[in-house]
């Protein structure tokens, strides 16, 4: 395979190998390749190329070169500025090194040259090796895409395996040391190794590197799209003057640093910070988080309102608001006279009971005035969410916290005023009930650690004063209304709606619609007509209602006509408000037989009833009419009962009740009655109509009656006496066991009225019939 040895000039070539066959061009820097060059030059021009094995040394001997070189030829060499020379050389053959004849002032190399010999492989085995290695060049271009479409169709166009084997070796770029392997194989079938090795490799490494481009390529743009989008939402919030999300957290902690609070809160909010400033790129949970932070930094943890002691100016307030409400006055003063001993007080839970218009969620405003305190309304009318109370969890979409705790945050303190209006309008449904969600909020002992759900840290409500506000107790669960102090509001009495509306109503009405101070007076006798026939009310709304009417007359009066001053009187009243709306029963001017006159409750207040009883020939039945509910025909029952156990004793014959009906009705017969309190009354009628004796038309009377003739106590005795007061009723009979409740009333209602109090109705019908 090799000749005899021969002697070239010879160059270690660094980073680089030359395959026979290959036509190159380098660089030459150093001196002793200058000269090996010229010397080559000045004889055959051939030179030995061999690569060092390691390209940093700068004087190679033989141990530091490969084994196995090229011989080149060199067709050209050009000098270049700086001392360089560009030397452009063809291979020609391989050579094997046996060792450097001398150094200075050049390398001299003794080589074998190798000759190439024919291949004595079956023909079977080249065409075998001839596809196969044409079949991996064409995968490694397809893999490599940057081979140029001639040269891969020149090279497949070769017929010689030796060829095809050269040509791909000089034609693909390969590492300088893949070059030396395929120079190193000496016999035709180890380069067809070799380079396939290298070729199967390659593809290798390009589906790799191409699968991890991929790869590396999708996260680019993802991440390359997120930060373009970034950097524009950062733009647009700076033009818009917005922060982005490091701003918000620097706010959010310089809020927290400032914020009055537990440290186990504090600590929660920081730990929600440091959670917030890593969720950038999760914009979902980023803002639910953002709103989470927002909502406990805005709650009055620690932060308070300093309350007013100062008893005479709170009393001021009260009188000055409102008119009448002893009760609550002093309740409330009874509160501040124990905070200002004490300098603490458990702040009572207050609940208002009352009709409507009576004043009782003005009075919670007034409270709060008069104590200095901050005033949240919250209206439960219609909740029936538990969570409208205790918040959801902030895990779900659109979670918000309860609205005690919005009502925190409006506040900004812990010890605020808080009406809780309508309770006894919440309901429940599947969601949960509402009622048993106050339960907490309203237990002076547990509300100091009350856990809203979205909050997720107790709040202390035990600060928080606390004024409900109800319309019918009967509609409080027990356990909420077992936590709450009654107050009651019963409705006002005529004097009292006189006082409220000159003294508030009238002016308040004035300023709304623009009337001045002296152009509308509204007489005295005017005021009561409107209270009496124009408005039937336990509040003052409707009263309101009419005064505003008037006023908004007048203001077209003043308008339209020029009028300087109007005055309304009780006679051109209707000029203003129209005919009358409701006409009083009032005392019937004679006496009357099988007509009594009883007293009823209702929603808005006190009224009379006319019960008209008689008497018929017939079979004995008891015939009720005029939408009587149970309570009272079973109360008509037990009157005719006692009425025939004493007939005896007003000579009446026992065969009377089989031969004659009595027939009780109750006139205004579409307004549904019921209840027992006019058990007497109807009692006294239908003896009156039996006996055929008058009963006295100047007296009413209330009271539930027992079959042996008991009178039993009754309710609502307050608007019932106001009730026989409008109806200029002169002595009104009481059960004997209310006489505490006729104590307690104020003497401007009992004025001008006999209260007689009877226990059975023996002193009933002595009293009432003529």
């Amino acid at each position: 395979m090799t000749n005899q040895n021969a002697i070239l000039p010879a160059i270690a070539l660094r980073g680089t190998t030359i395959l026979p066959g290959m036509i190159v061009h380098f660089d030459v820097s150093r001196e002793r390749s200058k000269k090996a060059i010229e010397a080559a030059m000045l004889h055959d021009q051939k030179i030995f190329l061999v690569t060092q094995i390691d390209p940093e040394v700068e004087n190679p001997d033989v141990s530091g070169v490969y084994r196995v070189g090229t011989i080149g030829y060199i067709k050209q060499v050009v000098k270049l500025p700086q001392d360089i020379l560009r030397v452009l050389v063809e291979g020609t053959g391989r050579a094997v090194l046996e060792d450097f004849q001398q150094d200075f002032p050049y390398l001299t190399g003794v080589i074998s040259p190798v000759k190439e010999e024919e291949t004595l492989l079956p023909d079977t085995v080249t065409e075998a090796m001839y596809r196969s290695l044409k079949e991996l060049f064409h995968r490694y271009c397809m893999e490599n895409g940057k081979i140029s479409k001639e040269l891969i169709s020149q090279i497949l166009n070769i017929e010689s395996l030796e060829e095809l084997i050269e040509q791909i070796a000089v034609n693909i770029p390969l590492s300088y040391q893949n070059k030396q392997k395929i120079l190193e194989a000496l016999t035709l079938e180890e380069r067809y190794e070799v380079l396939g090795g290298i070729l199967g490799s390659e593809i290798e490494v390009m589906q790799i590197g191409r699968d991890l481009q991929k790869k590396v390529k999708a996260r680019i743009d993802k991440n390359q799209r997120e930060y373009i989008l970034r950097e524009q939402l950062k733009l647009i919030r700076e033009e818009l003057g917005e922060d982005n999300s490091a701003d918000v957290a620097d706010e959010f902690k310089k809020k927290l640093q400032e914020l009055s609070a537990s440290d186990e809160v504090k600590e929660k909010i920081s730990k929600e910070i440091e959670r917030f400033k890593t969720t950038n790129n999760n914009v979902s949970e980023n803002s639910v988080l953002r709103g989470y932070i927002e909502t406990l930094l805005s709650l009055p943890w620690d932060n308070r309102s300093e309350d007013s002691e100062d008893l005479k100016e709170a009393w001021e307030i009260l009188e000055r608001e409102h008119y009448g409400l002893k009760d609550v006055k002093e309740r409330i003063m009874e509160f501040l006279s124990v905070r200002k001993l004490t300098h603490k007080g458990k702040s009572p839970i207050l609940c208002l009971v009352g009709p409507p218009g009576t004043g009782k969620t003005s009075v919670a405003k007034s409270v709060a005035e008069a104590l200095h305190k901050k005033y949240v309304r919250i209206c439960l009318g219609g909740v029936r969410d538990e969570a409208e109370i205790r918040g959801h969890r902030k895990t779900y979409v659109g979670a918000m916290p309860g609205r005690i705790t919005v009502a925190l945050q409006q506040a900004g303190v812990n010890n605020p005023l808080m009406l809780l209006d309508e309770i006894d309008k919440t309901s429940s449904d599947y969601k949960g009930d509402t009622s048993s969600a106050l339960l907490e909020v309203l237990d002076p002992e547990q509300n100091s650690r009350f856990v809203d759900h979205y909050v997720e840290l107790p709040q202390d409500l035990s600060e928080v004063l606390f004024i409900a506000t109800a319309n019918d107790v009967q509609e409080i669960p027990r356990p909420l209304l077992d936590r709450m102090e009654l107050i009651e509001i019963s409705g006002y009495t005529e004097n009292e709606k006189e006082h409220i509306a000159k003294e508030h109503l009238i002016p308040k009405q004035m300023e709304e619609n623009g009337i001045s101070k002296g152009e509308l007076t509204i007489q005295s006798a005017a005021l009561k007509k409107i209270i009496n026939n124009y408005t039937k009310e336990a509040g003052v709304r409707n009263l309101e209602r009419m005064i505003g009417r008037i006023c908004r007359k007048t203001a077209r009066a003043i308008m339209e006509e020029g009028k300087k001053k109007v005055t309304v009187t009780a006679k051109n009243l209707s000029d203003f408000l129209g005919k009358e709306h409701f006409n009083y029963l009032m005392a019937n001017r004679k006496d009357e037989i099988g007509i009594a006159r009883g007293l009823a409750w209702t929603q808005v207040g006190g009224d009379t009833l006319q019960i008209e009883v008689n008497v018929m020939p017939g079979k004995g039945e008891l015939l009720l009419t005029g939408q009587l509910g149970d309570v009272m025909k079973e109360s008509a029952q037990a009157g005719i009962t006692y009425i025939r156990s004493v007939a005896e004793g007003y000579k009446v014959k026992p065969e009377f009740f089989q031969e004659n009906d009595i027939h009780v009705h109750i006139p205004e017969g579409a307004v549904p009655k019921d209840g027992p309190s006019a058990g007497i009354t109807m009692a006294t009628a239908i003896l009156s109509a039996i006996i055929r004796e008058p009963v006295r038309a100047d007296l009413a009377m209330t009271g539930e009656i027992t079959l042996r003739g008991r009178v039993l106590p009754i309710g609502g005795l307050k608007e019932k006496l106001l009730a026989a007061k409008y109806a200029k009723i002169k002595e009104v009979l009481v059960p004997a066991e209310n006489k505490p409740d006729v104590q307690e009333l104020d003497k401007e209602i009992t004025d001008g009225l006999t209260i007689t109090f009877v226990s059975s109705m023996k002193e009933v019908l002595n009293r009432a019939l003529v």
